[in-house]
């Protein structure tokens, strides 16, 4: 049984009486909204007298009864205007029952309301609107989070307090967090521009946007745990995609040149402010191309989003100003591990590299191989202190099993990462498309796998079968669009820029839990 709030017992009370007065509180028929409030705002002029037949539709955010006449604010899509009903306007006749009883007693902020009218500005300089009709479109049957507003002395701007600010219930219930928190709106809004500026960039360079399947029978592509499920049709185990590198490929063997795809991976690992186990990223393939190659690209496509989103190259992000010009700062992994430790490990062996990890007090798993070891102490000493965006390269080749061995750097591959508020936010090689080197590479995964180590590769034998056949030498990248949308927006945590994020149950150990295992 659901149990009711006073407040959501007296708003399906109202519900009642305003089904018995014939109203309906969820119309069918369309209202036909011809302006937006920012619109109306924006471009509104006394002396043009325009705005005058205007039809919005949007939220009731404040109401204030004041006898005859009333004042309102209504919030659309794009904002928030100023309502001025009075009695004898909509309701011209003697039945006064659609003021006195419909908008008085039975309308609650948060209801859907449509209204027609005519733009004025009032004696204390505010543009309005002057409502000749109302229509209810939607009751709201629970009450919005209370959101009070105070004029700060100093600035005379309106500062918003008490609003709906609980981290949890603001993911939990992102549809509340978007009404009642503006910026929000603005944080999504900057993501799809971030997306689209990077869409544009790509396809002006000619290369081809594509699909490939998330359902995969081999997962691949990235070092990671997948999350598994079961085709009943089929009676065969399929893979949520940890990454689309290798289907990507295989369509650069088939002879495009440059593909790319955004698309939702999925890793079933940890949680926390920078990894969600649904993430988006963006994968490129260009054929005859390199790494060299690719790094310009990157720095030349961010730099373009910073100006797309701000106007400037420049983006603050918490305490830090963050500046995307070309060209970035450029480090071998060896070279940054120097210089942030003053160690340097080129020529030291797993036993080495364990030994000078337990010196800087970097915690090693019995597990890992040298190429975990290396990664692991890259990211204890060096990654966090790369705030401006630095392009690290050349790293070892097992950490690497799908980069080119570098041409001049025994023991090396051609691969970079770009790091950025002391986050990776992509990675890069110059593909490995040598099928023989290829299976020897796998073959090593599944040695470390055999270690214990659960983020092991395995062996993609359709994906050796294509390379076979002949791949042109390849540049790849991924960006992780979650976490450059991070910096992009400020935000300081992936929950921030995902509309949804993964939670816990809301519910705990109740007989009222709802069911989240899937029906057998």
């Amino acid at each position: 049984m659901q149990h009711l709030s006073e407040q959501e017992q007296i708003r399906r009370q109202k519900l009642e009486e305003l089904q018995k007065l014939g109203i309906e509180p969820y119309p069918s028929e369309l209202f036909d909204v011809n302006f937006y409030a920012q619109e109306i705002l924006d471009n509104y002029h006394p002396e043009l007298n325009n705005f005058q037949d205007v039809s919005l539709a949007g939220r009731v955010m404040s109401v204030r009864v004041k006898g005859k006449a009333s004042f309102a604010e209504l919030q659309d899509a794009s904002g928030r205007i100023q309502l001025y009903i009075n009695r004898d306007e909509i309701c011209p006749g003697d039945d006064k029952e659609l003021y006195n009883t419909v908008f008085k007693k039975l309308l609650d902020l948060g209801d859907f309301i449509g209204v027609k009218g005519r733009v004025f500005v009032t004696m204390v300089g505010e543009t309005s609107i002057h409502v000749t009709g109302f229509t209810l479109l939607s009751k709201s049957l629970r009450p919005l989070p209370v959101v009070k507003e105070r004029v700060d002395e100093a600035t005379g701007e309106k500062i918003t307090y008490d609003a709906f600010t609980d981290p949890e219930q603001r993911y939990r219930q992102r549809y509340v967090d978007l009404v009642v928190n503006p910026q929000v709106r603005d944080t999504f809004i900057k993501r799809t521009q971030l997306v689209q500026a990077m869409r544009n960039y790509l396809n002006d360079k000619g290369y081809l946007e594509v699909e490939t399947p998330i359902l995969q029978p081999l997962y691949g592509g990235a070092a990671a745990r997948p999350f598994k499920t079961h085709h009943n049709t089929l009676d065969m185990t399929l893979y949520l995609r940890i990454a689309n590198e290798l289907y990507l490929k295989r369509l650069i063997v088939g002879g495009f040149d440059g593909v790319y795809e955004f698309s939702k991976d999925f890793r079933n690992e940890g949680m926390s402010r920078f990894h969600n186990p649904e993430f988006t990223q963006m994968e490129l393939y260009v054929a005859y191309k390199d790494y060299y190659w690719m790094m310009d690209l990157v720095e030349e496509m961010v730099e373009r989003v910073a100006m797309e989103l701000h106007g400037k190259t420049e983006v603050q992000v918490g305490e830090n100003l963050i500046n995307f010009k070309r060209p970035w700062q450029r480090f071998t992994m060896y070279e940054a591990i120097q210089h942030f430790s003053g160690v340097d490990i080129s020529e030291m062996d797993e036993a080495g590299l364990r030994e000078t990890a337990a010196k800087l007090h970097v915690p090693l798993d019995p597990s890992m191989g040298k190429a975990k070891i290396i990664d692991e102490l890259f990211g204890e000493l060096c990654e966090p202190k790369l705030i401006q965006p630095t392009f690290i390269t050349d790293y070892p080749v097992e950490m690497s099993p799908l980069a080119k061995k570098h041409r001049s750097k025994p023991g090396l591959v051609e691969r970079f990462e770009a790091i950025c508020n002391g986050k990776e936010i992509c990675n890069a090689f110059s593909e490995l498309n040598d099928p023989i080197d290829q299976r020897q590479r796998f073959e090593d995964q599944l040695e470390l796998g055999k270690r214990g180590d659960t983020e092991a590769m395995v062996l993609d034998e359709d994906f050796l079968r294509a390379l076979e056949y002949g791949m042109p030498p390849t540049a790849g990248l991924g960006i992780g669009i979650d976490r450059l949308s991070m910096i992009m927006t400020n935000s300081n945590s992936i929950q921030d820029v995902l509309f949804f994020p993964q939670m816990k149950p809301e519910y705990t150990k109740s007989e009222n839990a709802p069911k989240t295992e899937a029906p057998k």
